[in-house]
């Protein structure tokens, strides 16, 4: 029965290599999570030192890529049919990609990566005006264009050959034109495996830091400490609420929690911006997104070959690799959950609307945050935050607020809240991708496989706190390793992705299509009517181009023969169109 079960509902090569091999790594870290943690270690370390490159130019390759084909003809392309219309509203939109895209790591380091840049910057004077102006640039570069020029890439190689080509919703079919048929043959299911890797291991990242940081927030209202035995149990509770949502479904569930959760975090925000110095940062807004985009060309290849401070690359291996790293791991779950809620869009509108609707969203976020901190330590370098953790210097913020304690406290549980959300939306959304990826591309999975994959993301993240802690590292440092050493193999499927979905867009074919035939009468009417330029209103010129004789018009569409067996004409049929 087990075997029917696993033929009629997975793919079996897929499921059951991905399942196995998830089990085996949670078992190594609960017999032995100090060995766990000193390998996860070694691997991490040769990979910054050697191929640390690799993570520069690859995130600032698809960065480029994504532009060039926003901006080409191949914009208009919608992914799925020509006649095909979006099924979430922009709103709705938005909000489960914002989640789902970005979530706890934009709360866990609004305040506590400016602090850090600034007190220890890569170049420059600690602590000077310099290296102030340097922190949100630096942030700002981790959280701005790159990160969804990552998830775009996979999100819409995946939407094109899904509704577009009719192809399975699963990694492997955005290779099609490099593999062909083998996509159904061991490299395309070792492409999937991997996939479902970096999703497990980039949501355990996300998990294990939402766990840390709801923990220091029990520190603070309830004087619990946190432990690492607390964040374990926080990382069960959570998932269970992360369960519940998932076996809702898709509308139901996660659709509400996003769009909850989105109006916590403006509340906290606002909160935060009217009770700080709200003038100042205003102007810090300007001034850091005109830094932001006068530095991005140079800091998209900066690989410090001088060493800056000393430490330099001690610095871009904790931060920039780290985050390029985490980002890819998570592109096979936020780039799946986009195509699946953006069927209809163009090309145009959905790398628009990934590209700059959240990045503008998230710089309003870490100003806010991150220059209200920095104002303070910029006052007073002794001042608490300086020395903040990561997990509790929001908290630490909140309180130097000049409000009542009451509100203050108050805040402090809408943080709380907003983490444990963040939490809970990235769980069930990667719960369902992960079940999409091992069955084959179903948009419909079972429910007994999304409570499989929900408890297993669970169960990983709280392996890796607890390895992190018995290999005498802090836990931080052990969910970075995994992040950065997940993303390694899939960096190199993406370029893959993107050299194929480059090959397949040029197969689309364009008609130009000429205006229909004028009348005799309309011709002989214009040439018998003379009329002054600028007469009718219009420049002389205008009335020229206007002419129906002289005019001609290229209009973008997809032609394919009406005999090629595909439902929709305006579209080139793919390889999986003839399936049953």
């Amino acid at each position: 029965m087990i075997v029917r079960y696993l033929r009629e509902h997975t793919s079996p090569p897929v499921f059951i290599s991905s399942a196995a091999l998830a089990v085996a790594f949670v078992m190594w870290g609960v017999i032995s999570p100090a060995s766990l943690g000193e390998v996860a270690m070694a691997v991490n370390t040769w990979i910054t030192d050697t191929l640390g490159w690799l993570y520069i130019f690859s995130a600032t390759g698809f960065l480029i890529f994504v532009v060039i084909l926003m901006m080409s003809r191949y914009g208009r392309v919608k992914i799925g049919p020509s006649d095909s219309v979006p099924e979430y509203g922009n709103t709705s939109w938005f909000a489960m990609l914002f989640t789902a895209g970005m979530g706890i790591g934009l709360v866990f380091y609004a305040v506590s990566e400016p602090i850090s840049h600034f007190t220890a910057p890569p170049t420059g004077e600690a602590g000077s005006p310099e290296a102030a102006r340097d922190s949100m640039l630096y942030t700002f570069f981790h959280w701005g264009l790159h990160p969804w020029a990552i998830y775009i890439v996979l999100g819409l190689s995946l939407g094109y050959f899904a509704f577009r080509r009719g192809l399975p919703l699963r990694p492997a079919s955005a290779l099609y034109p490099l593999l062909k048929d083998r996509v159904n043959g061991w490299p395309g299911y070792l492409v999937d495996v991997l996939a479902v890797f970096g999703t497990l291991f980039g949501l355990a990242t996300s998990l294990g830091i939402g766990a840390q940081q709801v923990g220091a927030g029990l520190d603070v209202l309830f004087g619990w400490e946190n432990t690492t035995f607390l964040q374990v149990l926080l990382i069960l509770g959570i998932t269970a609420i992360a369960i519940t949502s998932l076996m809702l479904g898709l509308d139901r569930g996660i659709r509400r929690l996003a769009l909850l959760n989105l109006w916590f975090a403006l509340a906290l925000m606002l909160f935060v911006f009217f009770f700080g110095p709200t003038r100042d940062l205003l102007n810090s807004l300007a001034a850091n997104m005109g830094s932001y985009i006068q530095e991005i060309p140079s800091l998209s290849f900066q690989t410090f070959p001088d060493g800056g401070n000393g430490s330099a690359a001690e610095w871009q291996s904790a931060w920039t690799l780290f985050y390029w790293g985490w980002w890819i791991s998570w592109s096979p779950f936020v780039g799946m959950f986009l195509a699946r809620i953006s069927y209809g869009r163009t090309i145009r509108q959905f790398v628009a609307g990934c590209l700059f609707a959240p990045v503008g969203a998230s710089m309003v976020w870490l100003t806010v945050f991150g220059n209200s901190a920095l104002d303070l330590v910029q006052a007073d370098p002794d001042h608490p935050l300086a020395t903040a953790s990561a997990e509790t210097a929001i908290y630490v913020l909140l309180d130097q607020l000049p409000v009542s304690q009451i509100l203050i406290t108050l805040a402090s549980i809408l943080t709380v809240f907003v983490v444990v959300l963040f939490f809970a939306t990235s769980s069930d959304s990667g719960s369902l991708v992960v079940d999409m990826l091992t069955n084959g591309g179903d948009p419909h999975p079972r429910w007994q496989q999304r409570l499989f994959w929900a408890v297993l993301e669970g169960v990983i993240a709280a392996v890796l706190l607890a390895a992190g802690a018995a290999s005498g590292a802090d836990a931080l440092s052990a969910l970075q390793t995994a992040a950065i050493v997940a993303g390694l193999p899939l960096g190199i499927v993406l370029i893959m992705m993107a050299v194929g979905l480059s090959t397949a867009l040029r197969d689309e074919k364009f008609v130009v299509a000429l205006p229909p035939e004028p009348s005799p009468l309309d011709s002989l009417r214009h040439s018998t009517t003379r009329v002054a330029p600028g007469e009718d209103g219009r420049p002389a010129a205008q009335q020229a181009e206007s002419d129906p004789l002289m005019r001609e018009t290229a209009v973008a569409e997809f032609a394919t023969s009406p005999s090629n067996g595909v439902d929709d004409p305006g579209r080139t049929p793919g390889p999986g169109d003839d399936r049953n």
